[in-house]
């Protein structure tokens, strides 16, 4: 399923986060050794300390890969995101972040909560984090899904992991029952910058939330 420009232009917008502009990109110009699989979700250029970077978000959506093994019908979902550094009109791939359910029989789910994806410059060493939120699960009732934030500065990954908060049901009050909701942050944050955290945090509980009946 690999895809190189066969997806209609992206807008070409710019936008401000911490005082530098992060372009979106046209699919089309993007540099011709970039490689990606599944359908781009956010497509962005930015230089920093590194040097000109270009970062994308792809979900391939819900269907049958021969990656996988299959004991039944089940399905898969995979989503990935990239980083390279452009230099000299030739792409370098620095990291990638990989994540997949597969041959799932029942509902499944691998894709990135919208409006999660950002870039920053939190701790302004000049060096900028890129940020992403995602849910994966396969799961036939109502049960959290598996829910990660990680983030990237340079090369060293940050990662706060758990599950979304899934209301059940309502108690003889009308009040909601909750399961889920629980995360803990890999040792690179809770060593890391206060800031890193406390943007983490604020993050996941953001988007915490599922609602009894909410896909």
């Amino acid at each position: 399923m690999t895809k190189k420009f066969l997806l209609s232009a992206l807008t070409v917008v710019s936008f401000t986060v911490a005082h530098s502009q992060i372009k979106k990109l046209d699919v089309n110009n993007l540099p011709k050794d970039i490689k990606y699989e599944g359908e781009i979700i956010d497509a962005v250029r930015y230089t920093d300390g590194l040097g000109d970077n270009i970062v994308l978000t792809t979900e391939t959506g819900i269907y049958q890969s021969k990656k996988f093994k299959h004991e039944s019908d089940g399905s898969d979902a995979e989503l990935f995101a990239y980083h390279y550094i452009i230099k000299n009109g030739a792409a370098t791939p620095t990291w990638k972040v990989y994540d997949y359910i597969s041959d799932c029989p029942v509902d499944i789910e691998a894709s990135f909560v919208k409006g999660t994806f950002q870039v920053t410059d939190l701790d302004k060493d000049g060096t900028k984090e890129v940020w992403m939120m995602y849910k994966t699960v396969c799961h036939g009732d109502v049960s959290p899904c598996d829910m990660k934030v990680i983030m990237y500065e340079g090369t060293q990954k940050y990662a706060l992991r758990g599950e979304n908060k899934v209301a059940v049901g309502k108690d003889d009050n009308g009040e909601y029952q909750y399961i889920g909701g629980e995360y803990k942050a890999d040792p690179a944050f809770t060593n890391g910058p206060a800031a890193f955290l406390a943007f983490a945090k604020a993050l996941w509980e953001k988007n915490i939330m599922q609602k009894w009946g909410e896909g």
